[in-house]
């Protein structure tokens, strides 16, 4: 009989950080350029914006880049700055990872999950003090207009309403992550202001207005949409808010999209794309 150690499988967030970062510490994204639209780096890794997202975060809270919300992601050194605080494990030394290794979209798939079916059960199962709870949870977000800790008291007033145990503990362990995840958080400070408070108290609102109605379809029909709008808000793209002349040129010009004619003296860049294979072969099974 023979025996195998077990193999931990790395976050793709941090595998993007790392071949990113890798470029940048070879000189292939100067310090100051502008990096590569979102998009076209998922599709020169072929993997999803929001996994690239994640890593740009990564990388920013690790050192390497500054993020500007409506002009772009913009290299700011070109050596890693050595094992950050917040947390550098798995196989790429110096990348920050979200402190558990979850991504933040991850956390709000399972989110979405599990919250919408905690409204139903809220509205049709929970006690006339429990959905009194939620009422009040949801007015007290409402008149501060903003504020995590009362956020989470409102979904946590949902799920105890919901009548069941487990889902309960679910659905706090899930915010638990969440706020422990130093990625997470920065994604909030990028994209999280009054406005999107606003819209999310409207959002609020319908679902609470639902399950005090003990209308369980509305219910989880008005959490889905919730949690769907705010996975929306945080896939905002950094640049589109600015028209494109006003950006400095990317950290390579000749970083084309697939098809797209390659201007003429970028074959040395072109060349220099095979650090953008696609990371889904490193991180698929044996």
């Amino acid at each position: 009989m023979f025996h195998l150690e077990a193999v931990s499988a790395q976050r793709l967030y941090r595998l993007i950080a790392e071949r990113i970062a890798q470029k940048i510490r070879a000189g292939g994204f100067p310090v100051g350029s502008r990096l590569p639209a979102e998009r076209e780096l998922a599709e020169l890794l072929q993997v999803s914006r929001s996994s690239v997202r994640e890593a740009l975060i990564a990388l920013e809270l690790s050192g390497y880049v500054e993020v500007r919300v409506g002009s772009g992601v913009y290299v700011t050194t070109a050596r890693g700055p050595g094992t950050p605080a917040l947390a550098a494990s798995g196989n790429a030394p110096g990348i920050a990872d979200s402190g558990i290794g979850i991504g933040p979209f991850e956390l709000l798939q399972a989110r979405l999950l599990i919250e919408p079916e905690c409204a139903a059960y809220a509205a049709c199962k929970g006690t006339q003090a429990q959905r009194a709870k939620v009422r009040q949870a949801q007015r007290a977000l409402s008149d501060a207009g903003a504020g995590n800790h009362l956020d989470r008291a409102f979904h946590a007033a949902i799920a105890a309403a919901c009548g069941n145990a487990a889902l309960e503990a679910v659905v706090l362990h899930l915010w638990n992550l969440a706020e422990a995840s130093p990625v997470y958080e920065r994604l909030g400070k990028h994209f999280v202001d009054r406005k999107v408070w606003g819209l999310a108290a409207i959002e609020h609102d319908r679902i609470a207005d639902a399950i005090l109605t003990q209308d369980p379809i509305r219910a989880r029909h008005a959490m889905s949409a919730h949690l769907i709008a705010v996975m929306a808000r945080l896939r905002e793209d950094f640049a589109d808010s600015l028209p494109q002349a006003k950006h400095p040129p990317a950290a390579c010009d000749a970083f084309p999209s697939r098809g797209r004619r390659r201007r003429p003296g970028t074959a040395d860049c072109a060349a220099s794309l095979a650090w953008a294979a696609p990371v889904s072969s490193v991180v698929e099974p044996i």
